[in-house]
Order: structure tokens, then sequence, then C-alpha cells
């Protein structure tokens, strides 16, 4: 999240890397993960929702499905409201931006609006047919690539004329809302594994030793996260390797090597951060969880936790007034890194603001 607020303005200036920066159509780079690895990130983090909402414990009522899409469209209004300020400030500013990554109209906020129905048809769709995340995000780029590849639909995304109606005007955003989805869906099936305890750690006989069961408790998950990301590895490897498939990645599609690449890479990082966190110093669950994660982390990565997605939209308006206000193209490295400290300290100011006042506005 800190990383993609800083990109998103730095990008703009000659000192940022241009090896880093979004690709047009194909290929990979630093920022082409940026969007994939939020939205995995976010399935990550849904799962805590899946788990209390298990019918063990209690919340029958809440597991029904139409229970359950109506909450999805109370969340889904507000990063509506998100993306319609995001568009009126870009338009009514006359602000310079690539109509070829989302459309005209179109932008992320609307993408995240959009997940929440979306995936609460998909969990019913895991409850009733498919068994498992990672399948039903597979089968749904798999199909998604399939139409791609044997119909009009890719060259109707890339190379078509923007017509009058909203859908041709959108038509990258609209699409790649499917490989979005399945990143979704794949980063709930990880949060699943992560999020749930294997056995009860703070539970046990006497000579319970809490310190050694989390120590356990975490090699299974370890174990369990390498397995996963090995999978999928494989799968991206596959799918870009053989000629017989003639995959490329396309952030702009979102299409099945993306959406692989996205869930084989945050497999990978989340692998690396437990075994980091093994070799650290050792804890246990045993006391509430939130109180182990505040010991670990600094305060600067709770507070932008907090209030994420409120944090990432006043960026992008920071980064729409630095633009025009300043001319990117042409500062020199010493005042491009003055500037992008002055906005990385105002953005944490904001965030550091907002959690002192008591602020947390979910979404």
């Amino acid at each position: 999240m800190i990383v993609t607020c800083l990109a998103i303005l730095a990008v703009d200036f000659p000192v940022f890397p241009r090896r880093f920066a979004k690709v047009e159509t194909w290929g990979t780079s630093l920022m082409d993960l940026g969007v994939g690895s939020f939205v995995f990130s976010a399935g990550v983090v849904s799962a805590r929702a899946v788990l209390k909402g298990k019918p063990s414990t209690g919340h029958g009522r809440g597991d029904r499905f139409p229970a359950r899409f109506l909450r999805a469209l109370r969340h889904s209004v507000p990063l509506l409201v998100l993306g319609l300020v995001r568009l009126y400030s870009v338009k009514g500013l006359d602000y310079a931006e690539h109509v070829t990554e989302y459309g005209v109209h179109w932008n992320f906020f609307f993408t995240l609006a959009l997940l929440p129905p979306f995936v609460e048809i998909s969990d019913t769709a895991t409850r009733h047919a498919i068994k498992s995340y990672d399948l039903l995000a597979l089968f749904l780029a798999i199909m998604y690539e399939v139409v791609l590849d044997n119909t009009g639909l890719l060259r109707y995304i890339l190379v078509s004329p923007r017509g009058p109606d909203l859908l041709s005007k959108n038509r990258e955003g609209v699409f790649s809302f499917i490989g979005y989805l399945a990143i979704f869906l794949a980063g709930r099936g990880t949060g699943l594994l992560v999020v749930d305890f294997v056995e009860p750690v703070s539970k046990g006989p006497k000579h319970f030793d809490p310190v050694a069961a989390t120590k356990k408790e975490r090699g299974i998950v370890l174990y369990r996260l390498a397995k996963r990301a090995a999978i999928w590895t494989l799968l991206f490897w596959t799918s870009t390797s053989f000629y017989v498939f003639n995959l490329n990645v396309s952030r702009r599609l979102a299409n099945l090597p993306y959406v692989l690449w996205v869930i084989a890479f945050n497999n990978i990082q989340i692998l690396l951060f437990g075994l980091v966190e093994h070799v650290g110093p050792q804890f246990s669950y045993e006391k509430w969880h939130a109180e182990a994660v505040s010991q670990a982390s600094s305060r600067i990565i709770r507070v932008f936790n907090q209030n994420g997605l409120v944090i990432f939209l006043v960026a992008n308006l920071l980064t729409g007034l630095v633009n025009l206000t300043v001319n990117t193209l042409d500062m020199g490295n010493l005042g491009a890194m003055a500037l992008l400290i002055v906005y990385a300290a105002t953005l944490t100011a904001f965030a550091l603001a907002l959690s002192a006042s008591g602020i947390k506005i979910k979404i």
C-alpha cells in the first residue's frame, strides 16, 4: 500500500526508473503488480469475514445469500463514491490520463466496488458447486482466456474504435474485472489458510507451551504456503513458457498469465514474510493477536492499514495536485526527491491524524 502510494507520484519524475513503470499492453513491471496485489491482499483479509460467518459461529441468518448480498452492496456504495470523486476530479481538472489503462470513465475504485457483490455470488458457487476458492479462481481465469483467444473479444478490447456506448468507452475496465475477481478469490483462498488456526493453540493441559504451539502452527502454515506458491508458480511458468499456449502477461486485459503471475508473486511474498517472522523473536498467540501485531509492526504501517482506501484516494488527489502545479517531467533529481519526501510526509501525517482522532472509515 505504501509503496503504491509512493510510486503513483514518483513515476511522473525522470528520477523514477522507466523499467518500473506500467507497460502499455504486454509485459511485466513493478507497477503492474500494484493493482493486482492490492486486490489479492483484499481477498486475503476478507477470509476473516468468511470464518466469522460459518454456521458453527451462530451467524446462521447471515449465511443466507440475500442477507450477504445486501451487505456486499452496502460495502460497494462507499467504493462507488470514491470512484466518482476520482472521476470528476480528473475530468473537472482536465488532468492527463491513460485511457488505455481502464477506459474513458472507469478507474480502479469502480473495479473494487464491483468486487463485493460478485464475490458473494462466487462464494455461493464455492458452497454448492466448486468447493475451493482457488479452483474457482483458476476456472474463471481460464474461461476468460479461452474467450479472449477464440472470439473477437481480444481485438475489441485492444484495437477497436471507441464507440459512443459506455461499454466501448470503458471496455478495459469492464472485462479486466473478470481477472481481478479471480485474483481476489485466490487471495481469499490464501487468507483462509493464513488467518484460520490449524489447531487451537491457546488451549490444552497444564504443561501446554503456547510458544512451542505457535511455532508448530506457523510451521504448518509455511509448509502449506510453500506448496501453494510452488503450484501457482508452475502454472504461471506453464502458461507463458510453452509455445502451444503462446500467452503473454497483460495487466490491461488482466488475462490468465497476469492472474497467475500476481497470485504466484503474492503467495511467495507472504511465504517470505512468514519465514522472516519465523526466524525473529518468538511470541505466542495465547494473548490477543492484535496485541502481538501492535508490538511487531510500526505505527505508520498500522495507521495506513486503518484507513487504507481513503489514504489511497488522498494519494491520488495529491498526485493530481502536484502534476497540475509542477512540471514534473523537467524536474531534476534533487528537487524531485525533495518533493517526493514532502508528499510522503504529508500523506503519512494525514494517516496519523486520522488515527489520532479515532476516525476509522471502514470500506
